[in-house]
C-alpha cells in the first residue's frame, strides 16, 4: 500500500504543477478576445482563428484543471444526502462513486478520443468556420485532460483505501455547508474582537 501511496503522491503532484499553470491560460485568453475586439472595432480587423484561439485556451484551462479540481475535493456535489451521513459512509460514497462513475466514464472518454485526435492529426482536418484553426488541438486537450483525470482518479481511490484503513490522515475532512458558516462567523468574530483590543490601546 505504501508504494500506491508514493505513486499516487506523485500523481498529486503533477496535476497540481499541470492545474497551476493552466489559470493562466484563462489571462491569456483575455487578452486575445480583448485583442480581436480592439482590432476589429478600430481597425475593422478580425478573424475566426482568434476566436478560435480563445475556445482553445478556455478548454485547456478547463480540462487541464478538472483534475486538480479532483484533487483538491473541490467538484460540486449535493450534501442533502451526503452531510447527513457518517463519515466513514462518506467515504464510502467517495470510494464507490469514483470507482462506479467516474473511473469508468473518464477511461472511456480518453479510449474514444484517442483514435479520434490522432484522425484529425493524420488528415490535417480543419475547422469548417473561414479562417479557423486546425483541430487536431482541440481534440488533443480533452484526450490530455481526461488522461489526467483517469490517474487522478486513481490516486484518489488509492488514498481514499488508505484513509478507511487508517494509514493516512483525512487530506479533505468533510465540513457541510453549517459548519462553514459558522467557522467563518467565528472567525470573524474573533478578528473584530482584536481588531478592538487593538483600538482600545
Amino acid at each position: 500500500m505504501q508504494a500506491l501511496l508514493a505513486v499516487s503522491r506523485g500523481i498529486d503532484r503533477v496535476t497540481a504543477v499541470v492545474g497551476k499553470a493552466v489559470i493562466w491560460l484563462i489571462l491569456l485568453a483575455v487578452l486575445v478576445s480583448a485583442g480581436n475586439a480592439i482590432s476589429r472595432k478600430l481597425f475593422d480587423l478580425s478573424s475566426n482563428a482568434w476566436l478560435e484561439l480563445q475556445w482553445y485556451l478556455f478548454g485547456a484551462a478547463f480540462m487541464g484543471a478538472a483534475a486538480y479540481t479532483l484533487q483538491q475535493n473541490e467538484h460540486i456535489r449535493i450534501d442533502v444526502f451526503y452531510a447527513s451521513r457518517t463519515r466513514r459512509t462518506q467515504h464510502w460514497i467517495d470510494l464507490l462513486g469514483h470507482i462506479l462513475f467516474l473511473l469508468p466514464f473518464a477511461v472511456l472518454m480518453a479510449w474514444l478520443l484517442w483514435p479520434y485526435t490522432i484522425q484529425a492529426f493524420r488528415s490535417g482536418e480543419i475547422s469548417s468556420n473561414s479562417g479557423g484553426l486546425i483541430i487536431w488541438p482541440a481534440r488533443a486537450i480533452l484526450l490530455v485532460g481526461f488522461i489526467l483525470l483517469v490517474f487522478q482518479a486513481l490516486a484518489e481511490i488509492v488514498k481514499k483505501i488508505a484513509v478507511m484503513r487508517g494509514l493516512m490522515e483525512d487530506p479533505h475532512p468533510f465540513i457541510s455547508a453549517q459548519e462553514q458558516a459558522l467557522q467563518e462567523v467565528e472567525e470573524l468574530t474573533a478578528e473584530v474582537q482584536a481588531h478592538s483590543s487593538e483600538v482600545k490601546k
